[in-house]
């Protein structure tokens, strides 16, 4: 559930993020309450979700899905030029945050990679 809950989050990083720029500076007033909104649902998440895991992957994941579908709508927007090179290189950023759900963590590890306070004792 942690995992669902990190990537629904880096959804509304992404929405927060195009609310801002539709934004023009927080002066338009439909995208600046859908940044304050997505803001906080996306901060919320991130924040629940490093109960379980830990902050370096969460965030690395939360921030690449969250940059990868940010310029993934702009280039289908049109807002932002289109190459397969900028294409391979997000799709490089979705395997590496694969990858980060692929690594175990260390035995004996829990939130945020600190030791388990019965194992320290």
């Amino acid at each position: 559930m942690p995992w669902l809950v990190l990537l629904v989050s880096a959804v509304f990083e992404a929405v927060w993020a195009t609310a801002l720029g539709m934004s023009e500076g927080l002066s338009r007033p439909v995208p600046t309450v859908v940044f304050f909104a997505a803001l906080t649902a996306s901060m919320g998440g991130l924040a629940w979700a490093t109960r379980t895991i830990p902050i370096g992957t969460a965030y690395a994941v939360w921030v690449g899905i969250g940059a990868a579908l940010t310029v993934t709508y702009a280039m289908v927007a049109g807002d932002e030029a289109a190459s397969p090179a900028k294409v391979l290189f997000l799709a490089g950023i979705v395997g590496a945050v694969i990858g980060l759900k692929l690594v175990p963590h260390a035995p004996g590890t829990r939130d945020r990679g600190r030791p388990d306070d019965a194992a320290s004792s």
